[in-house]
């Protein structure tokens, strides 16, 4: 077997310098020329072989052992980035409007360092490692569309891991991993709701059916679905985050639209708070002589660890990082990943690697113009990958 944080290490700078190509161009959505593009060419380079998927803009490469056939491991890094103009003074920093704020780049770039690694040594392994690069984490969701074209077919894949860097949880101090042998993150759902009413003059209500009122109605009834009717024991949020209506002072509007997000750690718990919302709006317009529109979109679902996988990938992990250095999360979070998706088609696991970098004396968080990555902590998630690809493959 291979001294993994040895062959990680050789490689450390090519890791660190792809991540910062990476940087200077962030791409969004399902949409990633350039990012897919620069992936493909490095893969090219390792003589990995890889399908492109959603229009070019996904890839699923193939590492094949040479010890003969066996079980298939999928490692998962996403490549989209945000619609924030960055504002730190790094020679890498984005060249366009857009910024890598959650630091897909250093995920890409772990992920090809593994790829570099495994390539290198396909005769120390049997069976399959496939690299998952995928667009669209942030938004519209990359994962479902990987799924439904094929990623996890030909060869047909048995298990499933992913990483998170920076520092998703507080949990986890600085150049430590993050891990739950159960629910680690939230579904994460979208609610609208257009209450419909009948505008008209500000001083004469009676003549109208006012939908504001009718809002703030909703607003105070559907709140009491979390507080008054799901156990304190099973977690849940119900936050609605968007309130448009009106245009003047003295006029009643004719409609006023409410939007907002639901997360939950249970498939049937969402089922029953979306029934339940729609039941309350139905019941407030129709007392009102109103009426309504509604939809509830099922977006990511919650990402659920696998207890026997985690343990696994912990004793993995153990080998090169130390056992001081993994943090069982006691708190799942309450923000969502489509990494959902993955691990509900398999056995798998997701990790945080907490890798803030401070900059101008403090450190930023995900989704803002000054978020930075300690680079130096990069090799601790590519030798984590690496190390728990061989020891799935080779001890089953």
């Amino acid at each position: 077997m291979i001294d993994v944080v040895k062959e990680v290490k050789a490689i450390e700078n090519d890791i660190i310098n792809w991540r910062r190509e990476l940087h200077k161009t962030p791409e969004l959505g399902l949409v990633l020329p350039k990012t897919s593009k620069f992936v493909q060419d490095r893969l090219n380079e390792m003589n990995i072989e890889y399908k492109t998927l959603i229009d070019g803009n996904g890839i699923a490469g193939l590492i094949k052992g040479e010890l003969g056939d066996g079980k298939t491991i999928a490692l998962r890094a996403d490549m989209d980035g945000l619609p924030i103009v960055e504002e730190t003074d790094f020679e890498f920093k984005s060249q366009n409007e857009n910024m890598h704020a959650c630091g897909h780049d250093g995920h890409t770039a772990m992920l090809l360092g593994v790829a570099k690694v495994l390539s290198s040594n396909r005769d120390k392994f049997k069976g399959n490692v496939k690299l998952i690069f995928q667009p669209g984490e942030e938004y519209p969701g990359g994962a479902k569309p990987m799924l439904d074209e094929g990623a996890f077919e030909n060869p047909k894949v048995d298990g499933v891991l992913g990483l998170h860097a920076g520092q998703l949880s507080k949990e986890v101090d600085h150049g430590k991993i993050g891990i739950s042998y159960g629910p680690m993150m939230a579904s994460m759902d979208r609610v609208y709701i257009k209450v419909i009413g009948k505008g008209g003059h500000g001083a004469y209500p009676q003549d109208c059916i006012d939908p504001v009122v009718m809002a703030a109605e909703i607003i105070l009834g559907v709140q009491k679905i979390v507080s008054r009717e799901i156990p304190v024991y099973q977690p849940a949020v119900l936050s609605i985050c968007r309130i448009e209506g009106g245009s003047n002072q003295n006029i009643i509007p004719d409609f006023v639209e409410l939007e907002g997000t639901v997360r939950t750690f249970d498939n049937d718990l969402r089922e029953k708070i979306s029934k339940r919302i729609e039941e309350i709006v139905k019941g407030i317009t129709s007392a009102n002589n109103a009426d309504y529109e509604y939809e509830y979109n099922f977006k990511y679902p919650p990402v659920v660890n696998n207890g026997e996988f985690t343990k696994a990938l912990v004793t993995s992990a153990e080998k090169v990082i130390g056992s001081e250095n993994i943090v069982e999360i006691q708190h799942p979070l309450m923000g969502g990943e489509d990494m959902a998706y993955y691990l509900q088609e398999v056995p798998g696991t997701f990790i945080f690697l907490s890798n803030l970098l401070p900059f101008e004396g403090k450190t930023y968080g995900h989704h803002t113009s000054k978020f930075a990555l300690d680079e130096s902590e990069f090799f601790k998630g590519t030798s984590i990958f690496v190390q728990y690809a061989l020891d799935f493959l080779n001890n089953n």
